[in-house]
């Protein structure tokens, strides 16, 4: 990093000169300096639990039933400092904040304690005869009835209890598998804090390697200083000069083009006139025939009369439209005009061209003040780059990163080791679940078969004293479940008790604040974990409370993989922007600079001659060319009538004279107008020589009239243009090539400053990224403690739980309805003569016979007493 600063330092040497006068600083060209060199991280510190997720989560919402409240930051902060209880009101908080676990707790304390104490007085209850103990069962007509529904009732609370025992050994099953697994995981970490640590160097060292990128490219840019500043000031120039020699250009082809136009101009009006004359003289000669035909004698008679003077009167349309004999010439414009061309412009304005196109030539010899400084900053930029090896060198980096890989071999040495003791600990766990959930398994089948054997054994025909042994023996099975309940209920009620406050306020103090970042919010309290510091972090790594150092926001900075430089503030130790004040090293060449005297009056743009030509080209007259005349003439028809209609119209009224010599002469000259349309209209207007002509002359017309349109005040503005440009050139290049040295001077800055931010840059988000310490916290905690071990403990005791809770129910259900399985010594007996049951007798007549009291014969009764 030390290296990277100095570049900059050196680089610099242009900044002070933009201070000497702020001018435009141009983006300078963009260096490629490749990628950081990093490898992928293996670990992905996300669990995805499967199916047994669906189970998390509904433990989860319990939870949030028992817990909703948020966080209490404030009562975790007091117990860290120790100064819990000395506010008021302080366990009353903490007492809210837990009356969900207490109460839940206190009620699991109340089944442990009664559920035995009731076993105890129910089995010596049963033993007194009472509670169900006495061996007769009364008849009743609901008794199908109530046995079903007892059947029902036990079966539904043993299929509970079945889920709940089955969630309880998923749960146990889930976490020895992720505790076997998490060997891999281990090691994944480990590996990619190898990675972190082993690349790190590397990464360094092609930074340190980069330098060469922006040197080479400053060295080769001010190794052409002079053909790289000349085409800078030629650019910079051209903006004024090319579009003021571009006008002198385009000027001396107008007067080409108006040459060009006028002798079109010319040559065209000929080949018109010579057609149009022609048929001129020839409509001249039909007139003055027709006229004297129409004077004849004939036309006086009274039938010829009218006739004669409607075609008198119609002669005058015999003749030319278009008259282009009678338009102005145009050969005293083109003589000047010619005179104007007896001088090159155009060559004037290539030398003038040629002669700016030699700027950076002119540069080049005249800015040895500048390539002066050039040797000695390249000496500068030679010695940075052993420089920057030395800086880098003389970083503990190397170190501290071999004493951290030596601390990390330790570690995962040490884990290895003990790993699997911590898998034995865990099978010890294992099996101590499993006897749990085997204890519940053998009171369910004890529940199973006696419903079972008591419904497929139960014969509603026999009395209760002649039930069958399969039924009995459901009964049987029924009481040992009981049994069985009363004996293991206290114990697992206890392990869920313990599970469920552990697993629950883990949950909710460090799984749930872990997750939103609450936790870090606590940890990063002032002077919570050190009385003295204000930031603890800060204190241990730079022994300087005081710095914003967080644990939020280191782990959130790691969690994006940003460099470690970034995530822990290292720029309080080591800080890049201290080496980037050089404007020290740029006073000489800024002084240098500013000094530059520059003459490029040896351009000449366009001399004396040149502007001359042009002024005579705008004194040439074609201004006072009337050019309305032209197009006016060139829009016209070729005669002012249509000669075939003009001759058809004749013969039409010629048929309406007498027949004779009249008639016959009329005739002849509509031939002979129809012969002039044919031989002489007809080719001018459609024969290529005089249609070329008319289009020529059109053409040109219009192009003389667009060029000479304000022709002085063009001509003058070009000259202007000119002068401008050759000013700028005389008085102003030396200005303009300061301009441009410092911005040449940027621009090779500008490759250091592309390389120290690059490098910063590379240093903030790619250098020794600290994924892998963010991939460790999580594992730990998200992982190995929330949804490994956490996650599955919960949803143990919640499964646990549940059947413990269900033993109630089946107990009562089991009891009442192994009364309808099993075999009893005694049952009701019915009067004879009366169809009134004896038990419904008082005193001393339990509603069933005894032998001593009635001296018959009980069969059923005397066999049971035998047997006892």
């Amino acid at each position: 990093m030390a290296v990277e600063l100095c570049l900059l330092l050196l680089l610099f040497c242009g900044s002070t000169i933009s201070e000497v006068q702020p001018i435009y600083k141009p983006p300078p060209g963009t260096l490629d300096f490749g990628f950081v060199p990093s490898k992928t991280y293996d670990t992905g510190a996300y669990h995805e639990p499967g199916s047994i997720g669906i189970l998390f989560k509904i433990v989860h919402a319990f939870l949030y039933l028992v817990q909703p409240n948020s966080f209490p930051q404030d009562l975790i902060r007091k117990v860290a400092q120790q100064q819990l209880g000395k506010t008021q009101g302080d366990y009353q908080k903490a007492i809210y904040y837990e009356i969900g676990f207490i109460v839940s707790a206190a009620l699991g304390l109340l089944f442990i304690l009664l559920l035995p104490l009731v076993g105890l007085c129910f089995c010596m209850c049963r033993c007194c005869d009472n509670c169900g103990g006495e061996m007769h069962q009364r008849q009743k007509k609901n008794a199908d009835c109530q046995r079903s529904c007892f059947a029902t009732f036990l079966f539904v609370a043993s299929l509970i209890i079945s889920v709940g025992v089955l969630c309880a050994y998923a749960a146990n099953q889930h976490l020895t598998n992720q505790v076997r697994g998490a060997k891999k995981l281990v090691n994944s970490n480990f590996k990619d804090l190898k990675i972190f640590l082993n690349d790190t160097p590397a990464q360094i060292d092609y930074l340190v390697s980069q330098y060469n990128t922006a040197k080479d490219k400053a060295l080769s840019d001010l190794n052409n200083v002079g053909p790289v500043l000349g085409t800078r000031v030629q650019e910079q120039l051209g903006k004024e000069v090319r579009p003021a020699l571009d006008a002198a250009l385009t000027m001396a082809g107008a007067i080409r083009e108006t040459k060009e136009a006028l002798e079109n101009v010319s040559v065209s009006v000929e080949v018109l006139q010579e057609g149009t004359e022609r048929l001129h003289a020839n409509l001249t000669d039909v007139k003055t025939h027709l006229s004297n035909t129409l004077n004849d004698s004939a036309c006086n008679a009274a039938q010829a009369a009218s006739t004669c003077n409607i075609i008198r009167n119609s002669l005058s349309q015999l003749n030319i439209n278009a008259n282009f004999s009678g338009l102005p010439g145009v050969s005293s414009q083109l003589a000047k005009v010619n005179d104007v061309l007896k001088i090159d412009l155009s060559s004037l304005v290539q030398k003038g061209y040629a002669a700016f196109n030699d700027t950076p030539d002119l540069v080049v010899n005249q800015t040895r003040n500048i390539l002066s400084a050039v040797p000695y900053i390249k000496s500068v930029l030679e010695s940075i780059g052993s420089n920057i090896t030395t800086f880098t060198k003389a970083l503990p980096v190397q170190k501290i990163l071999d004493d951290l890989m030596v601390y990390l071999t330790q570690s995962e040495a040490y884990v290895q080791d003990y790993f699997p003791l911590v898998e034995q600990y865990d099978f010890y766990r294992w099996l101590g679940c499993l006897i749990l959930c085997c204890m519940v398994v053998l009171i369910l089948v004890f529940y199973y078969l006696g419903l079972l054997c008591g419904t497929c054994g139960y014969d509603k025909h026999a009395s209760p004293t002649t039930r069958g042994c399969i039924s009995n023996t459901g009964g049987n099975f029924l009481m040992a479940g009981v049994g069985f309940s009363f004996l293991f209920s206290w114990v697992l009620m206890t392990v869920v008790v313990l599970t469920f406050v552990t697993g629950g306020n883990v949950e909710k103090l460090v799984c749930e604040p872990f997750e939103d970042k609450n936790l870090f919010k606590v940890l990063d309290t002032p002077y919570l974990l050190n009385q003295q510091w204000k930031n603890y972090l800060a204190g241990i790594l730079f022994k300087n409370p005081n710095v914003n150092l967080t644990f939020e926001k280191v782990y959130s900075d790691c969690k994006e993989n940003k460099g470690i430089y970034t995530s822990l503030h290292l720029e309080y130790l080591f800080n890049i922007n201290e080496f980037l004040n050089i404007s020290m090293y740029t006073e000489d060449v800024a002084l240098k600079i500013e000094h530059i005297q520059i003459n490029l009056s040896k351009i000449i743009l366009l001399d004396e001659i040149g502007k001359e030509n042009l002024l005579n080209f705008s004194s040439s007259g074609i201004d006072g060319i009337d050019f309305s005349a032209y197009l006016t003439e060139i829009n016209k028809s070729v005669t002012k009538v249509d000669l075939l209609s003009f001759a058809n119209d004749l013969e039409a009224r010629a048929d309406q004279l007498p027949k004779g010599a009249l008639e016959n002469a009329l005739k002849g000259h509509a031939n002979s107008i129809r012969m002039i349309h044919n031989q002489q209209v007809v080719p001018l207007e459609q024969a290529m020589k005089y249609v070329k002509a008319r289009s020529t002359l059109n053409q040109s017309i219009r192009l003389l009239k667009k060029t000479s349109s304000e022709l002085m005040v063009k001509v003058k503005n070009v000259i202007s243009a000119v002068n401008a440009a050759q000013f700028l050139i005389n008085n102003n290049a030396s200005q303009v090539i300061v301009q441009e040295t410092k911005k040449y001077m940027d621009t090779i800055v500008g490759y250091f400053e592309q390389y120290t931010e690059w490098v910063k840059e590379s240093i903030a988000m790619e250098v020794a990224a600290c994924k892998p310490i963010a991939n460790v916290i999580d594992t730990a905690v998200d992982i190995f403690l929330c949804s490994y071990i956490t996650d599955s403990v919960n949803t143990f005791w919640f499964g646990l739980g549940g059947s413990s809770m269900f033993l109630i129910p089946a107990i009562i259900f089991a009891v009442k309805l192994s009364k309808y399985y099993r075999r009893m010594d005694t049952e009701d007996v019915y009067d004879d003569v009366e169809t009134i049951p004896m038990k419904t007798t008082e005193n001393g007549n339990n509603g069933y016979h005894k032998e001593h009291l009635y001296g018959i014969h009980n069969p059923v009764f005397t066999s049971s007493v035998e047997q006892w």
